[in-house]
């Protein structure tokens, strides 16, 4: 076990050793990492879990720019209206765009920046504790783009991780049925999300 977590730890610096000196043919260094968060909804006043799921990450050495995906499992959230009419639903994250961003360094510090995009859709609607059907196609009529960064003070270590933290808009919905105009008229807004990324594991590192 010993040698095991060594030859690990050897590779995760060796694939780090790349991506900081810069070749000229660098090589795409794949990591999966352990990710869970939560976002917060202004509008609703409500929370709502991001689940333990994996992020992966192709992170090219030449520059530090990076593509991957970020399932986000379905999730409950609940909120009242008028401060007493209980609405819960299940919301669901379908991905529009892979996630994308950079790695940017400066000196030893490492940071990054990213935008994740996702059509949010509902399902599982009560209302007071009455289903309120909205279809099987209830959701957003654009994709919710996450951006997700280092916070300022922190740094993110390829090799293990670090948090996300960043902001998003969600805009109006469609297809919900007769719930259209009222889930327009309580759900889009602002929200901000933070994300723990931890349990590094390297993956392969690819030639161009």
């Amino acid at each position: 076990m010993k040698k095991f977590r060594a030859l690990a730890v050897t590779a995760a610096a060796a694939a780090l050793t790349l991506l900081t000196a810069v070749p000229a043919n660098a090589v795409t260094l794949n990591y999966e990492y352990d990710a869970n968060g939560w976002t917060h909804i202004h509008s609703t006043d409500s929370d709502l879990w991001i689940k333990p799921t994996k992020m992966q990450l192709a992170i090219q050495g030449a520059d530090g720019t990076f593509t991957g995906h970020m399932p986000i499992s379905p999730a409950d959230t609940k909120f009242h209206v008028l401060g007493f009419l209980p609405i819960k639903a299940q919301v669901n994250f379908e991905e529009a765009a892979p996630l994308s961003g950079r790695v940017v360094r400066v000196g030893n510090i490492a940071r990054v920046d990213s935008t994740a995009s996702y059509y949010i859709r509902l399902s599982n609607v009560l209302i007071a504790g009455i289903p309120s059907p909205v279809g099987s196609n209830c959701r957003t009529k654009d994709p919710v783009t996450l951006s997700a960064n280092t916070p300022d003070g922190e740094i993110f270590n390829i090799a293990n991780g670090g948090n996300l933290a960043g902001s998003f808009t969600i805009g109006d919905f469609e297809h919900c049925l007769l719930n259209t105009l009222i889930i327009n008229q309580l759900v889009p807004g602002d929200g901000n999300m933070t994300l723990a990324v931890t349990n590094a594991k390297f993956i392969s590192a690819t030639n161009p």
